[in-house]
C-alpha cells in the first residue's frame, strides 16, 4: 500500500502539468513510416493522419499540411487505433483481493483507481469497460466523469458501478466470521425483481452498463469443469429487457455451464472469462453476437505468483482447459473482444492478453480486430473509435514494428493520443 500512495505521490505534479494542456491543439499532422488500417489490415506506407480538435480529418499516404499546423514525425513507427481493454478493475491492485476490498476506503481505493486510469492509458488503452467496482459501489462514475471533464487523465470509459451477486454468491464475503457481517463485493440481487431494482439504482448512480456475477467458483477434476450458475434463464431475460428499456445492455462474468447457455439465451452482450462453452451455447454467442472475452492474463498472473505449487498447477491446468476450449470456440465462430481482467495484477501491462489470444490460436489481424472493432461495438462506440478514419475521434498509439507480423509490437507503445491530446511521446 506504501508504494502504491508513493506512486499517486508522485503523479500529483503530473495530474497538474496535464490540467494544463488538456485541451487538443487544432491542426497536428502525423506521420510515421506506416499506418494499420484494422479492418482489412491493410498497411500505408508511409501513413499520415491529419487532425482537428478531438477528431480525425484526413487519412493517407499524404493528407493536407495547413499552414500553422504542427507535424510530428514519429519515425519507424506504425499508427494504430488505441487499444480497448473490455474487462478491467479500476479499482483493484495485487495483492489479495479480499482483504483489500475490506480494509481500504473507498475514498483511498477511488485516489488508486484514478492512478490505474492514468496507467492504462499510458500503454496505449484510449477506452475501457470497466467491470464492476468491487464494493466501492458508483465510485467509478467519479473516475469517468473526471477523466470526461479534463480533471485526470484516463481511457474513455463505460462503467457499471457494483457488480450484481446472489446472497452467498461469488463475490459475496465467503470466509469471514459471519458474525462480522462483512459487506459482499457486489450488490445482492436474489430474484428478477431484484435485479430489475438494482439495475434502476446502479443505472441512477451513474452506472453506462450492467455487469452480473451469473457463475460461481470453478473446478477442474480429471478434464470436467464445473461451475454453479447464479441466475435462471427467465431471471436473466428480466434483466436484460430491463437494461434494454433503458437503453443499455448487461455483460456477465460467467465461465461455464449451464450459466452460460442460459445467458445467451437471455441475450446478454458479453459472456467474460467463457472457459467452457457448449456446442448450442457457441450457435446462440455467434447468431446474437454475444462476445465472448476470454482475460487470459489473469489466470497467467494468478499462475506465476500462486501461493503454493499446488495452486500454481490448478491456474496452470485452468489456462490449459481454457486455451483447448478457446480453440473449439474459435472453430466455431464465436465472436471475441479483448479484456484482461487487470486490476489484480499491475494497470498498464494488459497488453499482454492480446499476445496470449494470438498464442492460444488467433491470427494476429484477428485479434486487433477483436480488440478495436469488437470492442468499439460492446462499449457502445462503434463509429466513433476503433479505426483511424475521418470523423472519428483522434485516439492513436504508434507502436515499432507491424503489429500484424508481431503482435508484441503492443506492449511496447510508444505514442499515446486520445482526443487529439498528447499524453505520451
Amino acid at each position: 500500500m506504501k508504494t502504491l500512495l508513493a506512486g499517486l505521490a508522485l503523479s500529483a505534479a503530473s495530474l497538474t502539468a496535464f490540467a494544463q494542456k488538456a485541451e487538443p491543439k487544432q491542426l497536428v499532422v502525423l506521420h510515421a513510416a506506416r499506418l494499420l488500417d484494422v479492418a482489412t489490415g491493410n498497411l500505408l506506407t508511409p501513413g499520415e493522419i491529419l487532425i482537428r480538435g478531438e477528431r480525425i480529418a484526413e487519412v493517407g499516404t499524404r493528407v493536407s499540411h495547413p499552414a500553422g499546423a504542427e507535424i510530428l514525425d514519429l519515425g519507424d513507427k506504425t499508427l494504430m487505433p488505441g487499444l480497448i481493454d473490455a474487462h478491467v478493475h479500476l479499482f483493484l491492485h495485487p495483492g489479495n483481493e479480499t482483504l483489500q476490498t475490506v480494509e481500504e476506503s473507498i475514498p483511498e481505493r477511488t485516489l488508486i483507481a484514478a492512478s490505474a486510469a492514468r496507467a492504462d492509458l499510458m500503454a496505449g488503452f484510449t477506452a475501457e469497460r470497466d467491470m464492476g467496482t468491487e464494493g466501492a459501489q458508483s465510485a467509478d462514475s467519479a473516475i469517468r466523469n473526471a477523466i470526461e471533464s479534463g480533471l485526470i487523465p484516463g481511457p474513455r470509459m463505460r462503467v457499471s458501478g457494483n457488480a450484481i451477486d446472489i446472497t452467498g454468491g461469488h463475490e459475496d464475503a465467503i470466509g469471514f466470521n459471519p458474525d462480522q457481517h462483512i459487506l459482499s463485493n457486489a450488490t445482492y440481487a436474489d430474484s428478477a425483481d431484484d435485479l430489475v431494482r438494482v439495475i434502476r439504482q446502479q443505472l441512477k448512480a451513474g452506472a453506462d452498463f450492467i455487469k452480473i456475477y451469473q457463475t460461481g467458483t470453478e473446478t477442474l477434476h480429471d478434464g470436467v469443469f464445473k461451475t454453479p450458475y447464479q441466475y435462471t434463464e427467465a431471471q436473466l431475460a428480466a434483466a436484460v429487457a430491463e437494461a434494454a428499456r433503458q437503453g443499455t445492455r448487461i455483460g456477465v462474468h460467467c465461465t461455464g455451464e449451464p450459466g452460460a447457455s442460459y445467458a445467451a439465451a437471455a441475450g446478454v452482450a458479453s459472456i467474460d472469462h467463457a472457459y467452457q462453452l457448449s456446442d448450442a451455447t457457441m450457435a446462440a454467442m455467434k447468431a446474437k453476437q454475444i462476445y465472448a472475452v476470454p482475460t487470459f492474463a489473469i489466470a497467467e498472473y494468478f499462475a506465476e505468483h500462486a501461493d503454493s505449487p499446488a495452486r500454481a498447477a490448478r491456474e496452470r491446468a485452468q489456462q490449459d482447459f481454457h486455451a483447448a476450449q478457446f480453440k473449439r470456440q474459435l472453430a466455431a465462430g464465436v465472436p471475441m473482444a479483448v479484456g484482461s481482467d487487470v486490476g489484480p495484477f499491475p494497470h498498464g501491462t494488459q497488453a499482454r492478453e492480446l499476445e496470449l489470444m494470438v498464442q492460444f490460436g488467433m491470427k494476429p489481424l484477428a485479434v486487433l480486430q477483436a480488440d478495436m472493432l469488437n470492442g468499439a461495438k460492446l462499449l457502445g462506440w462503434d463509429g466513433q473509435i476503433g479505426e483511424l478514419k475521418p470523423g472519428y475521434f483522434a485516439d492513436i498509439i504508434a507502436v515499432p514494428d507491424n503489429p500484424i507480423d508481431n503482435i508484441s509490437a503492443v506492449t511496447h507503445v510508444a505514442f499515446v493520443m486520445k482526443g487529439g491530446v498528447i499524453y505520451l511521446h
